[in-house]
């Protein structure tokens, strides 16, 4: 069934690549629209159609397989206009847009964390001893996500978005942090006893910090090597980062992150979710170690085997993937 649809669009997309090239060949009066792969002339503008830009279904894989693109139909810009209403004005025009609305995204969560982080000062300071756990936990999450945000901005501005807030890192990330409320208010409401525990709070608090400051250390130190993403290509001025705190522990970013997960949970004086973090944590640096050190021995080979011979991951039972 996949495969009729496939065929049906490319179809269609054939057929509107043909309309398209008769178009451009009445206006100019004969057959001048050529198909190429590169325009050659300052006056021209380059359109690409992709007769197979649906991923092609492939049964032995069960996945989508990317299709690379056709040849390209070159028209005059003043075709353009005319019959497909497309110009370098409205390329243009598009690409403010999106700049645009990238900067306003950007705008508007700096606002909120600031909001937040501001509140949670308030709370700490000017509230009931009731919500000190509270006000903690509100400017920890908000000062966690802003810094990743401005580190970004210092080791890989070119790739600086809103995403890089991670305000959205994941659906499981939301809606673990919204069990966390949860947990928190019935808590307190049910309990209210369980919630001054100041002395479990404050190592919630510590290992917050320190994971912190542990993250954010391997940040700078890779510096513009690291990326929130997994790469799957080697850039040319990727280097393997083996000297300051990487000669510690191999994952030093996923170190800090994981304890300042748990950290919030023991510092709000969640039992359940502390628990649940714990182990949700755990699973999922698990699986990510080991993605990337496949990605990362495809890259460095013999480099980073010896490096893995010497150095541990830096997380409880975690080892990643061995060659051997």
């Amino acid at each position: 069934m996949r495969r009729s649809n496939f065929n049906n669009k490319r179809e269609k997309k054939i057929e509107r690549f043909e309309k398209t090239k008769k178009k451009a060949a009445q206006t100019q009066g004969s057959a001048s629209a050529v198909l190429s792969d590169e325009s050659e002339d300052n006056d021209k503008s380059e359109v690409e159609f992709d007769l197979t830009s649906d991923d092609e279904f492939d049964p032995e894989s069960s996945r989508s397989t990317p299709r690379p693109k056709s040849a390209t139909l070159e028209i005059p810009t003043k075709t353009l206009s005319k019959d497909t209403g497309l110009s370098a004005d409205a390329t243009n025009l598009s690409i403010r847009s999106h700049t645009i609305m990238q900067a306003a995204s950007i705008v508007w969560r700096s606002i909120l964390l600031g909001s937040c982080q501001a509140f949670g000062i308030t709370v700490t300071s000017y509230c009931s001893t009731n919500y000190l756990s509270l006000g903690w936990y509100i400017s920890v999450m908000s000062f966690f996500h802003f810094s990743e945000f401005v580190v970004t901005s210092v080791i890989r501005p070119q790739n600086l978005t809103s995403e890089s807030f991670l305000l959205n890192h994941s659906k499981a990330y939301g809606i673990a942090a919204l069990v966390s409320w949860v947990e928190y208010w019935t808590e307190l409401w049910l309990f209210p006893g369980l919630k001054k525990s100041y002395w479990i709070s404050g190592i919630g608090l510590f290992l917050c910090i320190g994971g912190e400051i542990v993250r954010k250390t391997a940040m700078l130190t890779a510096f513009h090597n690291f990326d929130h993403l997994i790469r799957t290509q080697r850039e040319e001025h990727h280097q393997l980062v083996t000297g300051g705190i990487y000669s510690l522990c191999r994952h030093p970013s996923y170190v800090g992150w994981f304890y300042w997960s748990i950290g919030t949970q023991i510092m709000l004086c969640n039992p359940l979710c502390s628990v649940a973090y714990l182990i949700a944590s755990w699973k999922f640096f698990n699986e990510r170690v080991f993605e990337e050190e496949v990605t990362l021995l495809n890259f460095f080979g013999k480099e980073y085997v010896a490096y893995q011979s010497k150095v541990p991951t830096g997380l409880p039972f975690i080892h990643g993937y061995n060659i051997n």
